[in-house]
């Protein structure tokens, strides 16, 4: 048997972990928009439950896709089998039954991955056929360097049934976690709501007041991501594991709130609102910290001491642009266009590279 799904095509954001892209990919596929769903939510959560997996999204081990779309009704379920063979049995039928999935895999195993035979690492990409024939398995993965097409049975069950060792120093951030042959069921409403002015604006009165109210200041909001990042640069001289700690965490929340700039920018442009474009380009400036505070910290590991004073001025600046980003957000919901010079200097502070390290 040869089966091959439709529609099933590559998407990614530039700022998008393997988590965004596939979410993205299986989104684009049952007709939704990847931006407009997965870019309306955005705040920080952090509740101390570290993964060392790519496709990690602070407090939602269960259902990933919960906290991707929390206004979208979208929910999803990781099943894990007993062994290889059951794994790949329950991805098949999925697929006989129209359904392109979500499994986790090791890029170590992955022919087309840069880390394949070098670098082991957790990693989520989407399956979407198979040719029992020609013992291949047709998979999607937008991560660069992207790919779409057959690899085979062999190359995909070693790669889902992989133990994700740690075998040198460059099995970093992601290993140590075994695959266990994991898939993702979503389950997708009927009807998603439009993405129309109310409810842009619902959206972002729900984030400001989880960066604002949260229901638990000290791991939520503003105030958590304060409690974050002093509670690991006190710890990071005495501590190697902060380093992944706050790489780890950075990167979902990086993600999210890219996409949630470009949301906004798209929201901005369709409905002719200059304080949307406006509230984008601050949002965009967090990004821009939070990816120069990745990088940094991802480079302290030889002296964490000695990057400490670096660190914080890099965490100081993205807390207040945060908070230049809050500011607007409120102007925004009370009608009112923030000028210029009543935003802090903040918003004009130096931005930092945005790069990933493909695997």
């Amino acid at each position: 048997m040869r089966v091959e799904l439709d529609g099933v095509r590559p998407w990614r954001h530039e700022l998008g972990h393997c988590l965004h892209t596939t979410a993205g990919v299986l989104l684009a596929q049952r007709g939704a928009d990847p931006v407009e769903v997965l870019g309306a939510a955005w705040g920080f959560h952090y509740p101390g439950d570290l993964r060392r997996e790519e496709y990690y999204l602070p407090g939602f081990a269960d259902s990933l896709f919960s906290g991707l779309a929390p206004y979208h009704g979208i929910t999803s379920r990781w099943h894990t089998p007993a062994d290889a063979e059951q794994g790949w049995r329950q991805v098949r039928a999925e697929v006989i039954a129209g359904h392109p999935v979500a499994v986790a895999a090791d890029n170590f195993h992955l022919p087309f991955r840069p880390a394949y035979r070098d670098v082991h690492t957790n990693h989520l990409l989407v399956v979407h056929g198979f040719d029992d024939e020609r013992a291949e398995v047709l998979v999607t993965d937008p991560v660069p360097p992207a790919f779409q097409g057959a690899i085979t049975l062999d190359a995909f069950t070693a790669a889902r049934d992989s133990g994700n060792p740690v075998r040198h120093d460059r099995d970093l951030f992601f290993t140590a976690n075994p695959i266990g042959n994991r898939w993702l069921r979503v389950d997708h409403p009927a009807e998603l709501p439009a993405c129309d002015p109310d409810f842009v604006r619902r959206a972002v009165a729900a984030n400001l007041r989880g960066l604002t109210a949260p229901d638990d200041a000290t791991t939520s909001g503003l105030a958590g991501l304060r409690g974050f990042l002093a509670g690991a640069w006190e710890r990071l001289p005495d501590a190697e594991e902060v380093v992944d700690e706050v790489f780890i965490v950075a990167g979902p929340v990086l993600a999210v709130t890219g996409l949630h700039a470009a949301f906004l920018e798209r929201a901005g442009r369709r409905f002719r609102d200059s304080r949307l474009l406006e509230l984008s380009r601050l949002v965009d400036t967090v990004a821009h910290h939070w990816s120069a505070l990745r990088i940094a910290v991802a480079t302290a590991r030889p002296d964490r001491a000695g990057a400490l004073t670096g660190l914080r001025r890099r965490s100081a600046r993205l807390v207040a642009a945060h908070e230049d980003a809050v500011h607007a957000m409120a102007a925004h919901l009370s009608g009112v266009s923030p000028t210029v010079h009543e935003l802090p200097l903040s918003t004009a502070s130096g931005h930092g590279m945005r790069t990933h390290g493909w695997r």
